[in-house]
């Protein structure tokens, strides 16, 4: 049921989804006898977008996020085993897809030839809400890591969840793991409190290596603007819904903290 409530919710909610539905509303009430207060519901609808994607809001969202976790050597160890969340990568037309968040994967394969001893875990099913998917991340995940040599004795797919919660507690029945074991978790650094707080409440004990950062950790990312409205889009987007995931997370049940740190 969450999970559903979620993905409805979010639709109708995103920043980008929400100031496009205002706009969409102002232009029908145009035609109406409420031409007036529609004029400035196009308006209002119009700087939302403007602040969105030319300003630098969207690094000053995302920032916070990125900079809750540090960033770790990746050749310090040893290593038990290195799980790696969905939301990058996919199949189409039988061939590997990554997406913005394709680091994730390459960090992962990296990892994985740094600790040849190491377990790779990948955790991630198929997230639709209408239709039924045949093809999960995790088919996608093993054809690209065995392409890059990958021993698939190695790979450990898990491949029913649909979100970071249920990543999480899959994850933590299929690989068991034991006192004294060290599993770092890689995902985006922008997602990386949510993720930590649910792995820790699910009682799988991993240490945070965030990658794909967007955000440049400098002092003007509060003040420098963007010049492409798609990239800026993006990430404010997805520096919202993660705020929005943190307060929801934290009011299920799902995280003991509003906004886990190290």
């Amino acid at each position: 049921m969450f999970f559903v409530l979620s993905k409805i919710v979010w639709f109708l909610f995103s920043p980008v989804n929400f100031v496009i539905l205002l706009a969409g509303l102002a232009a029908l009430l145009a035609f109406s006898r409420f031409a007036r207060p529609a004029r400035w519901l196009g308006l209002f609808a119009v700087i939302m977008l403007g602040l969105m994607a030319f300003s630098p809001l969207p690094r000053a969202v995302i920032r916070p996020l990125e900079d809750r976790f540090p960033q770790q050597d990746a050749a310090k160890g040893p290593v038990t085993g290195i799980v790696v969340l969905g939301g990058a990568i996919g199949l189409a037309r039988g061939d590997v897809v990554l997406n913005a968040s394709a680091s994730r994967m390459t960090k992962a394969v990296e990892l994985a030839r740094l600790h040849p001893q190491a377990k790779i875990v990948f955790a991630g099913g198929a997230a639709n809400l209408i239709s039924e998917a045949t093809v999960t991340e995790a088919d996608g995940a093993k054809r690209l890591m065995e392409g890059l040599g990958l021993e698939p004795g190695r790979l450990i797919l898990e491949d029913k969840s649909r979100n970071t919660l249920e990543n999480a507690v899959f994850t933590r029945r299929l690989v068991d793991p034991k006192p004294g074991e060290r599993w770092l978790l890689v995902t985006s650094a922008w997602h990386m409190p949510r993720a930590m707080g649910v792995f820790r409440k699910a009682g799988f004990a991993v240490e945070a290596f965030p990658v794909d950062y967007w955000s440049r950790g400098k002092p003007d990312d509060f003040t420098q603007p963007y010049s492409r409205a798609p990239r800026a889009l993006e990430i404010a987007d997805n520096g919202f819904k993660e705020w929005v995931g943190l307060v929801a997370y934290r009011l299920a049940g799902y995280t003991d903290t509003l906004f886990p740190g190290p």
